[in-house]
């Protein structure tokens, strides 16, 4: 069995986190940092702003089961693409839209994605999503990690990703999890 990575920066990283567990193909996915100065940062300075670090997530998947360019399909669907450094309420370089390209294809792909959409007024507005080469990708602390499965209770899980996950569900049907469907 292959294996490959991607790694998104889309905003918060527990809704990014949440919405591609649910993807078949997907083997893991990990909160994090990435495309920054600070070596080993962690949540509080990144969310500083001064780090030059996004919230990201890593995801390593089977591209048997799942192409990447689905992968940056579902991303450009589960988040605002065309505001700049900004997701929601949540303002800064840290939650800006980055795809961070590991081989020469990916970062085509991407490319060919954003050109796409833009020529299409897929959204009211041009995307403003970063394409960047892969850099040193460093894992967020443990209580950031499988967010929404552990706190699916919490107000910011109930109000915020459960409706993202619902969306995605719907949107994305044949690319679920079996599991994920039987829900």
């Amino acid at each position: 069995m292959s294996h490959s990575l991607a790694t998104f920066g889309s905003g918060c990283f527990w809704c990014t986190e949440a919405v591609f567990q649910q993807v078949a193909g997907v083997k893991s996915v990990v909160s994090g940092y990435s495309g920054g100065q600070m070596a080993n940062p962690d949540y509080r300075s990144v969310c500083n702003g001064n780090t030059g670090h996004a919230e990201c997530i890593q995801i390593e998947f089977d591209p048997d089961v799942i192409a990447y360019s689905d992968l940056v399909g579902m991303f450009f669907k589960s988040h605002d693409p065309t505001t700049l450094n900004r997701q929601g309420n949540d303002a800064g370089t840290q939650y800006r839209s980055v795809i961070f390209y590991h081989s020469d294809e990916q970062k085509q792909t991407a490319e060919k994605w954003i050109k796409e959409l833009d020529a299409a007024k897929i959204f009211p507005s041009r995307i403003v999503t970063q394409v960047a080469p892969a850099v040193t990708f460093y894992p967020a602390e443990q209580y950031h990690q499988n967010y929404y499965q552990s706190n699916s209770g919490q107000s910011y899980c109930h109000f915020v990703i459960a409706p993202k996950l619902a969306k995605f569900q719907k949107e994305f049907r044949a690319k679920l999890r079996p599991e994920v469907i039987e829900e």
